[in-house]
């Protein structure tokens, strides 16, 4: 049985005329019920927290580590909107708004796995002495079954149109392209061996060209089957800037070609991070092949990095034409593209890759100024701690 509040405020009230016995029972009762509201929270499959004015989270329950993905021991040194980045801007942490309101929202949550959450937000004052304290109880919900019965059935049935219809294009185009390769390989062959000529280079300068067609186009088929049979990622010991390095040394030729310029600034040692090394390899390739087509000759890339104590943050930062902002929205959207030759799938794959690594993508762009995109990806330890908890629940 629990103590009824007025029965408690009582109590409280003899506090100074109870002696050492009663004031030890009162305690351990105390005790009891601090226990049982914590088993009872603790069974509830909601996430509940308690966050004071500054944001800190002073309570959570076992629901809401798992949600969000933070140990217990973070509890009272961590900020919730680590975790929910646009809380800040929905609550009044500052103590500004004198109308507190309760605020509910669905959002999406990409770590340690992506979720679909409602969350719900109640304020709540108390005075402390001659100080009104501001806190914030939070709910979350994970709707993310729910959710996904509903906007990913729809657009699981949409893109599997357009991928079915994809496929039997790339296995109807891919078999001719195959014969015409081969073709062309006995032409350059024969053209070889005959006697040099005006005639014979302009013949074998079209022959280089309809050979390198064919290779774009086989470039095009090979997207959209990896689109269409996406493969888990292999997870290893991974360190990013070996990654990116290697990428811009394979494309260096073609970028002291166009005259652009790639600055690298990372002024600490990048932790590891467990990841798909051709997966992530594919992210930074697909990341400066766009940032090369933005740009007119002479323009700068600039990669910078960053890490907290459980994300890295990489940002690649270009000079190209920019994005209209209307055209934001749908950039990761497959076979979207602003690009005349573009195939509008390399968004969606970053995007995919970085969502099964447990990291998330951002873009921000400006017409006629350039482009920021940034990746998060969770540390090596970070992902492993969450592993651990995950079994363990």
């Amino acid at each position: 049985m629990t103590l009824r509040s007025d029965h408690l405020d009582r109590i409280l009230g003899r506090l100074d005329d109870m002696d050492s016995l009663n004031l030890s029972i009162l305690v351990k009762r105390l005790a009891r019920e601090r226990r049982l509201l914590e088993t009872v929270f603790n069974t509830v499959r909601e996430g509940i927290l308690l966050v004071d004015s500054t944001g800190q989270v002073e309570y959570s329950n076992e629901a809401a580590h798992v949600i969000l993905g933070f140990p217990e021991e973070d509890v009272g040194r961590i900020a919730i909107w680590k975790f929910i980045p646009d809380l800040a801007r929905w609550l009044d942490f500052k103590g500004e708004n004198q109308e507190l309101k309760v605020v509910s929202r669905e959002i999406e949550i990409h770590y340690p796995e992506h979720k679909h959450v409602r969350l719900y937000c109640v304020p709540m004052e108390e005075s402390g002495g001659e100080v009104l304290q501001q806190r914030w109880v939070m709910i979350l919900s994970d709707i993310t079954e729910q959710t996904l019965t509903t906007q990913e059935r729809i657009e699981s049935e949409r893109l599997s149109s357009i991928f079915m219809l994809a496929a039997g294009v790339a296995h109807e185009v891919g078999n001719p392209l195959n014969s015409i390769n081969i073709h062309l390989q006995l032409m350059g062959r024969q053209l070889k061996k005959m006697p040099k000529s005006s005639e014979l280079e302009n013949l074998q300068s079209s022959v280089d060209v309809c050979t390198s067609e064919v290779q774009r186009l086989d470039g095009i088929i090979s997207y959209f089957l990896e689109a269409l049979r996406p493969q888990p990622p292999d997870f290893k010991d991974v360190r990013l800037l070996a990654v990116l390095t290697e990428v811009v040394t394979f494309l260096k030729q073609e970028l002291t070609d166009l005259g652009i310029q790639v600055d690298i600034e990372v002024k600490e040692t990048l932790p590891l991070i467990e990841a798909d090394y051709g997966q992530i390899k594919q992210v930074f390739f697909n990341l400066l092949k766009n940032s090369m087509e933005a740009m007119d000759r002479g323009g700068r890339i600039k990669v910078s990095a960053q890490c907290d104590d459980a994300f890295i943050y990489i940002s690649i930062a270009d000079t190209g034409k920019g994005i209209a902002q209307e055209e934001l929205p749908r950039i990761f959207d497959p076979f979207h593209t602003t690009k005349k030759e573009g195939h509008g799938l390399g968004m969606y794959l970053i995007q995919r890759i970085l969502r099964d690594h447990g990291g998330q993508i951002g873009i921000d762009s400006r017409p006629g100024v350039g482009t920021v995109v940034t990746l998060q990806l969770p540390q090596k330890n970070r992902r492993m701690k969450m592993l651990e908890d995950t079994n363990n629940t």
